[in-house]
């Protein structure tokens, strides 16, 4: 009896501990987004300037495009990374910053600071967020000049992972 309740338990333990066992060395926090590999959503924002900027308007240079906030650390953090990086590349690649629950004024004022890398465009209602899957900012999608996605990065960026990041458009 205690023999058969010994490989009984095993039968139902092993699966567990290997479904278990394949989890580790993952990032649960990381999460593949299904939109790497297929076209940008499309968008149609307002900039701080008040001008209109279409996902259209982006053919023909890869383009970075990264959520952000000024009540977000890890936005500050990865700030002067941006703007580093926006100079760095300022002909071959397009720096697009949406505004992820942030209010114009407070983001005027953060660039009046900390300068700008690229147009920071408004997203009132937060659709274009919702189309591109972001669950919290920082993150940041790479297109490539067709506007596809070829790569997501959640988290604040730092000089390598721009490069690299950007390398595979380039």
């Amino acid at each position: 009896m205690n023999r058969r309740v010994l490989v009984v338990g095993a039968i139902l333990v092993l699966p567990l501990v290997w479904v278990l066992g394949m989890g580790l060395g993952k990032d649960p926090k990381r999460i593949e987004s299904p939109l790497v590999g297929k076209p940008a959503p499309a968008f149609e924002l307002v900039d701080l300037a008040g001008n209109t900027v279409r996902l259209e308007d982006l053919a023909g240079k890869p383009a970075l495009i990264n959520f952000w906030s000024t009540w977000c650390v890890p936005c500050v953090y990865e700030h002067p990374v941006l703007v580093a990086a926006a100079r760095r590349y300022r002909d071959r690649v397009q720096f697009i910053g949406v505004i992820y629950q942030d209010e114009p004024t407070t983001i005027r004022a953060y660039l009046a600071r900390s300068g700008a890398w690229g147009p920071s465009l408004i997203d009132p209602t937060g659709r274009t967020a919702i189309a591109f899957g972001v669950y919290g900012v920082p993150e940041t999608f790479i297109l490539d000049r067709s506007g596809t996605i070829t790569a997501k990065y959640d988290g604040a960026l730092d000089p390598a992972t721009v490069d690299a990041l950007l390398a595979e458009v380039l």
